[in-house]
């Protein structure tokens, strides 16, 4: 064997043993990781309370005051 496929051979193992750890460590974070949650985010015009309802409602009563308010969009 010459130097060179030694050479090639242990940055190869090198490479792929950083590569196997990188994907094993993505996939526990992933795993630990809290899921996102589907609800939306209310902030009341009136008093400035803000809280959160169903994905599925488009404009939700704030709790303290009882107005009506559209979710907040990023």
């Amino acid at each position: 064997m010459s130097i060179e496929s030694l050479i090639l051979g242990y940055v190869v193992s090198l490479l792929a043993a950083f590569s196997g750890i990188a994907i094993y460590s993505e996939q526990r974070r992933k795993r630990f990781e809290p899921t996102p949650s589907a609800d939306r985010i209310f902030r009341c015009d009136k008093c400035g309370f803000v809280y959160t309802d169903d994905a599925d409602v488009d404009r939700s009563r704030c709790l303290q005051c009882g107005t009506l308010n559209e979710p907040i969009k990023f």
